[in-house]
């Protein structure tokens, strides 16, 4: 008799970090994390990611995990723009790291091979950040080793077919600034048919499929049991919005935080995008278009604090509004909704304290955010996902600069608790504890005058 799994083991493969984590659908709490960072190899024939080392990682925390914590299934979740090109059961070219530039050198060609936006609702990304780009450049640049291949896996599959042996592809990595899926139609893009990568593809199957099992290997080097079942994965964002199209009512926005800040307007309309300002689409672990926008949040913030981020106090706020202390876009040039500013600091920052320094840095942030969801149509109460939850200047001043209410989402990571809830199935429901409240800490008189100084 199958009884409803309770601990799922989450191998999250974040741009950044890598984890793996147990999360309890029952308490909505990880059990167990081990985190490593995401490290990529600068070696021929491209920078590309260590899946080698990562394989050791997943499976030595594994095996650590099943000495004292119960697994009863497996799932994935990975960031986005990441391929695996197979010649049979390996790989005929490495994992390419989607922030080389390398893609660029075929810039005009790919731009003219390319889906309309209209079709695909992508813009045109640097580097390997349109997947698309990623394998037309690596078939035209290593044509020998293109040629072996048999099989295009997503990245969250990549890993379900190390544990299984069997092959999937599925919607949420192929419908994210890809180039390659049609969102309206459901189906691959003319592009990809055009190119005949559409019969390379393994055969779709729903994030929420059970494929199979752990291999006997597996089982004997982690001590999982031999039929733990392995579910089918999740683009990682779209991991972090599946509790809350389970649980609300559109429209609303969630704001998926971590290296990126993928906004999500749902019950939006994806035929009021701006491509040129990062708006696309994503497609939901249901298969539907959902109108989306982006920007480098994560890295933006990392980069702005140079590694001395501080709390900010009261005081600190007041220090930076009064002063007109302001960051301007961009940080990360070529993406988001100002993708040719030219960024800076209107003081030098090394002279500013720590804590006004970093509030500087998220108040940028918020009215970044801001912009990033009005280019997506976003509308309705905003629940904001992953670690800029933890940054109660950003929460509040995008709740005031948007005079909409502000939640932050609860439970200890998004994308482990929408990876996890694959093993609930489709109509799945979980008691997620409720969302916490935001406001009542920073005096944010002024903002509002702040932020016009700011757009202008």
């Amino acid at each position: 008799m199958m009884t409803t799994p309770r601990f799922i083991a989450v191998l999250d493969v974040g741009k950044t970090n890598v984890k793996l984590v147990v999360h309890d659908l029952e308490t909505g709490e990880d059990v167990f994390v081990r985190t490593r960072p995401n490290a990529v190899i600068n070696a021929p024939p491209y920078p590309h990611y260590d899946v080698e080392g990562m394989w050791s990682f997943f499976l030595d925390t594994l095996k650590a995990a099943t000495a004292d914590q119960r697994i009863d299934a497996i799932s994935f979740t990975t960031h986005g723009a990441t391929f695996a090109l197979m010649a049979g059961d390996q790989l005929a070219l490495p994992v390419l790291d989607y922030e080389y530039s390398g893609p660029d050198a075929l810039n005009g060609a790919y731009v003219a091979a390319r889906p309309s936006f209209d079709e695909s609702f992508t813009p045109r990304l640097p580097g390997g950040l349109n997947a698309g780009a990623q394998i037309y450049w690596q078939e035209r640049i290593f044509p020998d080793a293109f040629a072996k291949v048999t099989t295009i896996l997503p990245y969250p599959q990549y890993w379900a077919f190390r544990f299984t042996g069997i092959l999937a592809s599925e919607r949420t990595s192929l419908g994210v600034h890809t180039d390659l899926w049609a969102p309206e139609k459901r189906g691959y893009s003319s592009f990809a048919a055009a190119e005949g990568w559409n019969r390379l593809f393994a055969p779709l199957c729903s994030a929420f499929d059970r494929l199979g099992t752990v291999s006997a290997d597996i089982a004997t080097r982690t001590g999982l049991s031999p039929d733990t079942p392995v579910y089918c994965g999740i683009h990682d964002s779209n991991a972090s919005l599946l509790p809350h199209l389970l649980g609300r009512e559109p429209p609303f926005t969630v704001l998926s935080t971590g290296t990126w800040v993928i906004i999500f307007a749902v019950g939006g309309e994806a035929s009021a995008l701006d491509a040129r300002r990062d708006g696309l689409c994503n497609v939901d672990a249901f298969g539907n278009p959902v109108p989306s926008s982006r920007f480098m949040g994560g890295r933006e913030f990392d980069l702005l604090t140079e590694g001395h981020a501080r709390k900010p106090t009261v005081e600190d706020v007041r220090t930076v509004l009064d002063g007109g202390i302001m960051v301007h876009p961009t940080a990360v040039p070529g993406c988001g909704p100002f993708p040719d500013g030219k960024g800076g600091w209107s003081t030098d920052p090394s002279s500013l304290a720590a804590g006004v320094r970093t509030a500087a840095v998220s108040l940028y942030l918020a009215l970044v955010a801001q912009a990033s969801m009005a280019v997506a149509g976003a509308a309705g109460p905003i629940i904001i996902e992953g670690p800029f939850g933890r940054d109660t200047l950003f929460a509040e001043a995008l709740q005031r600069l948007t005079g909409r209410p502000v939640a932050i989402a609860a439970g200890a990571t998004g994308t482990s608790t929408g990876a996890a809830m694959l093993a609930l199935g489709s109509d799945g429901q979980l008691d997620l504890p409720p969302d916490r409240p935001v406001g009542g800490i920073y005096d944010l008189a002024g903002l509002e005058s702040y932020a016009e100084r700011w757009a202008g």
